[in-house]
C-alpha cells in the first residue's frame, strides 16, 4: 500500500497525487447523510411514538433525566433574544462612536447585559469597517479616474 492510499483510507478516485480532492471534485453531495445516521434512523423508524411515550412516562414517574429531555423539547433553552435600547442613527463611520457611547450607557443603566452589548458592539464595528472600506474604495476610484485624465 502506498503512502497516498494509506493516508486517504485507500480511496484515490477524484484526488490528486498528494491525496487532496482534485479541482472540480465536489466531495460528498449536499444533503448526503452518514451511514451511521441512516442505520440509526432505520432501526428507530416506527418506534418514535413508543419511545416518546416511554420518555414521558419516565418523566412523570420522577426520572429527572427523562424530565429534562421532555422539557428541553417542549421549551428549548433560548439562545438569543431581541434587546431594546436607544441607539442613535449611524450614517457615517464617525457615528459609530456615538452608537458605542449609547450602548455603554445602556449597559451602565442595566438595560443591556455586557454579553448582549458585546454582540451589538461587534455589529457596530462590522458596519463601521464596511462603511469605511466602501468610502475608501469610492475615494480611490475618484483618484484613479482623475489620474487617468491627466
Amino acid at each position: 500500500m502506498t503512502d497516498d492510499t494509506r493516508n486517504n483510507g485507500g480511496a484515490t478516485e477524484g484526488r490528486d497525487e498528494k491525496g487532496r480532492f482534485a479541482p472540480g471534485n465536489p466531495g460528498r453531495p449536499r444533503g448526503a447523510r452518514h451511514k451511521a445516521t441512516l442505520a440509526v434512523e432505520a432501526i428507530l423508524d416506527g418506534e418514535a411514538e413508543a419511545l416518546t411515550r416511554r420518555a414521558i412516562e419516565l418523566a412523570m414517574e420522577g426520572d429527572t433525566t427523562a424530565l429534562r429531555l421532555c422539557l428541553e423539547r417542549i421549551a428549548p433553552p433560548r439562545k438569543d433574544a431581541p434587546i431594546r435600547f436607544d441607539l442613535p442613527a449611524i450614517a457615517r463611520a464617525t457615528d459609530a462612536a456615538g452608537a458605542m457611547s449609547a450602548l455603554l450607557a445602556s449597559v451602565a443603566a442595566g438595560d443591556v447585559t455586557p454579553q448582549e452589548a458585546a454582540g451589538v458592539a461587534g455589529l457596530i464595528e462590522a458596519w463601521r469597517k464596511t462603511k469605511e472600506t466602501s468610502d475608501l474604495e469610492s475615494r480611490i476610484a475618484v483618484l484613479e479616474a482623475a489620474r487617468q485624465k491627466s
